[in-house]
């Protein structure tokens, strides 16, 4: 079976792993801080604190922005739950708005129509590697005086307007677990310019824990005092795991050139087949590609996207589809009144879609592959 999407691992990260392991420190150690360091400058951002997972580090950046209950959060109903999900741990309520059909990014002028006075935040997906018109929507967002938190979890290594993805907007979550760019086993982190937000943030992950004397309300107790200023949550990520994010980030742009590469050759491929819907990037933007999503002409196709689906299966390559929109899941639907229609271009998007293997580790034959099996499953039910 080829999947959607796999890790890379080789004997440097082993190394690197075991080196960790043979050492005084597995975790709240220096290699957290050094893998933090590492992706800030890699991104651009003047600071990033890595969390246990993507889902984490959205939490705490919902924290950090002040998200509380009675406040509004915009985002895109295309995306995981996490999304959506991050405004709902803090009492908030997520609104969605409905997606671009060229970059299936945020659209930022539906998102304008959704703002009230208790809107609080946005968080703009870079779907699939696709970066989000965050021009636009920073300029929304400063308009209302809310606060951008970029979910670029697919999107480490893209480019928006020559800059990389990661230090734009107000907070920008990453992640890395093992189908992303890079992989730290589950990992997540956050990156800002903002050194007040970052201090947040890095309370948030260990309990609201203040250690640092010249924080504490009382200074004079002792070298073991500590104290709780806040509510936080045990949001750590290990040493270990940030010794493999390191040996990983050394090779993030060969993993996205391999990428592009291979994005290429299924452009190119695929470009003759009839009412197929290819990735496009808009202009000032560049992909990292986590994911190749098809469109496919559904109702060309004998048995539409069912058929297509399985036939992939049956041909050993691990389909997939990303992702059922969020306000189509039962719990949004009962808690919410969500209900189909709500989101015709999302649901559009979604009943077309089909994820094809891509990832840095695919030889030139497993491509060679998928583009005979896809292409030959689309003709056979073609109609």
């Amino acid at each position: 079976m080829i999947p959607y999407g796999f890790q890379w691992i080789d004997k440097e990260e082993i190394d690197a792993v075991v080196g960790v392991l043979r050492s005084d420190r597995i975790t709240q150690g220096p290699r957290v801080e050094e893998f933090e360091r590492a992706v800030a400058d890699y991104a651009g951002a003047r600071h990033a604190v890595a969390f246990s997972s993507g889902t984490a580090a959205l939490h705490a950046a919902c924290a950090a922005a002040g998200v509380g209950a009675g406040d509004e959060v915009i985002t895109s109903p295309l995306s995981f739950v996490a999304s959506a999900n991050c405004a709902l741990y803090m009492g908030a309520t997520p609104v969605f708005a409905d997606i671009e059909p060229a970059s299936l990014t945020l659209d930022w002028r539906e998102a304008a129509k959704k703002v009230t006075p208790h809107t609080k935040a946005v968080i703009p997906v870079d779907f699939g590697g696709q970066p989000c018109a965050l021009d636009e929507i920073t300029l929304l967002a400063r308009q209302h005086g809310l606060v951008v938190i970029e979910d670029a979890a697919h999107a480490l290594g893209a480019e928006y307007k020559g800059r990389r993805v990661g230090g734009q907007a107000d907070m920008t979550v990453l992640s890395f677990h093992p189908v992303k760019h890079i992989t730290t086993g589950e990992g997540g982190m956050v990156l800002t310019n903002d050194a007040a937000l970052c201090e947040k943030l890095a309370r948030f992950r260990t309990h609201g824990i203040v250690r640092d004397p010249a924080k504490l309300t009382r200074s004079d107790e002792g070298a073991w005092y500590y104290e709780m200023q806040d509510l936080g949550y045990n949001y750590r990520i290990t040493d270990i795991q940030c010794a493999l994010g390191m040996a990983q980030l050394a090779k993030l742009d060969r993993f996205v050139a391999r990428r592009l590469e291979i994005a290429g050759q299924y452009a190119l491929a695929f470009s003759s087949l009839p009412g197929l819907r290819l990735p496009q990037e808009p202009a000032g933007t560049r992909s990292s590609y986590h994911l190749y999503v098809l469109q496919l002409p559904i109702e060309r196709l004998k048995g539409g996207r069912r058929a297509f689906f399985d036939a992939l299966v049956e041909r050993k390559l691990g389909v997939n589809v990303h992702y059922i929109p969020i306000h189509l899941q039962p719990y949004y639907q009962r808690r919410f009144g969500c209900r189909r229609g709500d989101f015709p271009l999302a649901e559009g998007y979604y009943d077309r879609a089909i994820t094809i293997p891509l990832y840095p580790k695919m030889t030139d034959e497993d491509v060679r592959y998928v583009i005979a099996s896809v292409s030959d499953v689309f003709r056979q039910l073609w109609t």
